[in-house]
């Protein structure tokens, strides 16, 4: 039988041990990704079959990494290191926002220094580019805030049936003050940046194409070959088509951002995204000023001339869109550049965020 100060030093060795035994067990991997690549949709699988907006990143940037997210909808594609992330977040502004705020918040990734890429398709003005042009945005708005009355209802002189919140006719001045996540201005100094890095990248121009921008004859942006802009982007989550609409969709980035946006991509998820990392940005989990947006245009959002938007939009293949697979690709190398020039470069970009020169 052991002495009562051998229990005593049994005792003790074993609550020694146990708090010990964190510090014995290998540490967590912590992952801190240079850039997130946010892609909003995909067709099938990720990778070896008809592509959405992940797979070209998961195959091209070999992110043969799978990575689960607890709260997240998709698992993250990474490569070896962790040093490239392609997010899937789903489509709309709702399942964007939970998308980057499940990976923002979990503790496993160091995300401080992290640079964000949404990278995706869109609807394009005619008046300010072409099918399968690539547009960096500088300003972000969102579509759906806002009281809106049935275009059979509205008053002859209203040029549309959208009103700011807390106003009572379109475009009402003063201006009204945007809600939370509703405007958004991109650093000016890194899109500027990225644009100059990009504005030479050669982008597909299949014959499919060519045929199309046809049809916008009169039009000199619609009918130019695909090319890289700086153009601002509509959020909204309703698919909106039309010259009418692309007529609201001008005036309600020039009304938001004082006349300094000019209206080129209506897209879906950016001031989700943007919000999210706002947000995320306050709890010190991340830096909302490295966050790009690159909109690449799959169809063109209102008609040709002598077309009703009716017979534009149901001109497109069910499911599809005219200048889907040359947005996807355009998409992709005008984002890799970024990407890869942030990774090389990541000695000076992990503490300076770049502008350009």
């Amino acid at each position: 039988m052991l002495p009562p100060s051998a229990h005593l030093l049994r005792h003790a060795l074993t609550v020694a041990l146990a708090l010990l035994a964190p510090a014995l067990l290998p540490a967590a991997e912590v992952f801190r990704p240079k850039v997130v690549v946010v892609t909003m949709f995909e067709i099938g699988e990720p990778t070896g079959d008809r592509p959405g907006e992940l797979q070209y990143w998961v195959e091209r940037e070999g992110l043969t990494r799978t990575l689960s997210v607890p709260a997240a909808p998709h698992p993250l594609h990474a490569n070896a290191e962790v040093s490239v992330v392609a997010l899937l977040t789903g489509v709309g502004n709702t399942n964007a926002a939970a998308a980057v705020m499940a990976l923002g918040l979990d503790p496993r990734f160091d995300l401080r220094r992290t640079y964000w890429l949404v990278a995706g398709i869109a609807g394009v003005d005619p008046a300010d580019a072409s099918l399968g042009s690539a547009a960096w945005a500088r300003h972000v708005v969102e579509g759906d805030l806002a009281h809106e009355f049935d275009a059979r209802e509205i008053p002859e002189d209203w040029p549309t049936g959208f009103v700011p919140l807390g106003k009572r006719r379109p475009y009402e001045l003063p201006r009204a003050a945007p809600r939370p996540g509703q405007v958004f201005s991109l650093d000016e100094g890194l899109v500027q940046w990225a644009y100059a890095l990009t504005k030479e990248v050669a982008l597909p121009d299949p014959e499919g194409l060519r045929q199309l921008r046809v049809r916008y004859a009169g039009l000199p942006a619609a009918t130019r070959p695909p090319f890289v802009l700086l153009g601002d982007a509509m959020a909204s989550s309703t698919f909106w088509h039309g010259r009418r609409m692309n007529a609201w969709a001008n005036e309600w980035l020039r009304y938001y951002t004082d006349g300094r946006a000019n209206y080129v991509m209506t897209a879906m998820e950016d001031t989700g995204t943007l919000r999210a990392l706002e947000l995320l940005g306050q709890a010190g989990r991340c830096d909302p000023r490295r966050a790009l947006v690159l909109r690449t245009a799959s169809n063109y959002d209102s008609p040709w001339p002598g077309a009703t938007a009716v017979e534009s939009l149901n001109s497109e293949a069910p499911g599809t869109f005219s200048g889907l697979l040359p947005s996807l690709d355009a998409a992709h190398r005008v984002g890799s550049r970024v990407v890869r020039e942030l990774v090389s470069g990541w000695e000076r970009y992990e503490t300076q965020v770049p502008v350009a020169r």
